[in-house]
């Protein structure tokens, strides 16, 4: 686990080499095709399971990475190999390994539609209706948690298999927030010169946009934008770096709430102190 620029990839890469480990994907948006550089995946996603598994324009949630992921831990444990779960969306590795037993299925895209289609007024009203104890605690403001909390009312839900495998270490990286800042910067940078807005405007040519899930990944709406001449590119880099330092001490603020957790800084030691961590483990 770990915030966002933190090394996760490169740490899990060399582990994973050391150990013949199989790696599996916990980031919510790296599972969407051809979004590569803005969710800062590996050079190498073959090597990942549960990468590159929808198209941008289709949902995906906590209950199908559970499902999915469990299968790929059977065929691991079936092959006497090591799994590495490696992401920053803490809930889907917390629902994984916790047994969360009772999970909503994903809305029909056909609802979705429908409510990204509802002005806002309407949708309130709606949400008043079929669940008046969301309509009181939301932010009613916010149109995405309006049409999120309708979605709930019309879901079922789903019985999750307990979790057989036994989660024997949970490391996670946490550098500080200044140096973080600078990493996000940086990394930033290198994404545009990288090819970040070319990789927008190959998704948007292909038929996906802003309205699409695989677009709530921070930055490429801001990049669409700046391609429509909406923003220019200095005002949209600076929106991604404040975007993306803002989900870091979210999840510098989840991670604080992570049980039996092992933390190491994400410098150039991370490889050894995990390497330490996972020998300890077996003593």
């Amino acid at each position: 686990m770990g915030t966002t620029a933190s090394g996760k990839t490169s740490l899990v890469e060399s582990l994973a080499d050391e150990m013949g480990a199989v790696l599996i994907n916990g980031d919510a948006f790296q599972i969407y095709r051809g979004m590569d550089i803005g969710t800062g995946k590996s050079r190498t996603p073959d090597r990942y399971a549960l990468m590159n598994i929808r198209n941008p324009d289709q949902t995906y949630g906590v209950g199908e990475f559970v499902l999915e992921a469990l299968a790929v831990l059977a065929t691991a444990h079936a092959d006497g190999k090591d799994a590495i779960v490696v992401g920053g969306t803490g809930l889907y590795i917390r629902a994984l390994f916790e047994n969360y037993a009772d999970l909503a299925e994903m809305p029909s895209p056909e609802l979705r539609a429908r409510l990204n289609e509802t002005p806002l007024e309407e949708l309130l009203v709606e949400l008043k209706e079929r669940d008046l104890s969301s309509f009181e605690s939301i932010d009613l403001k916010n149109p995405i948690r309006v049409k999120r909390a309708i979605e709930r009312t019309f879901a079922e839900r789903r019985t999750v298999p307990p979790n057989p495998y036994v989660l024997q270490l949970k490391i996670a990286l946490d550098r500080d927030l200044e140096v973080l800042r600078e990493a996000i910067a940086h990394r930033t940078s290198l994404m545009v010169q990288n090819g970040w807005i070319e990789e927008v405007e190959r998704l948007e040519s292909a038929g996906y946009g802003q309205n699409d899930p695989g677009f709530r990944a921070i930055g490429y709406r801001t990049m669409s934008k700046y391609r429509a001449g909406e923003i220019p590119l200095d005002v949209a880099m600076e929106t991604t770096i404040v975007e993306t330092v803002r989900y870091a001490k979210r999840q510098k603020t989840w991670l604080r709430t992570e049980k039996n957790l092992t933390i190491l800084d994400g410098g150039k030691d991370a490889v050894s102190e995990a390497r330490q961590a996972i020998s300890a483990m077996y003593c």
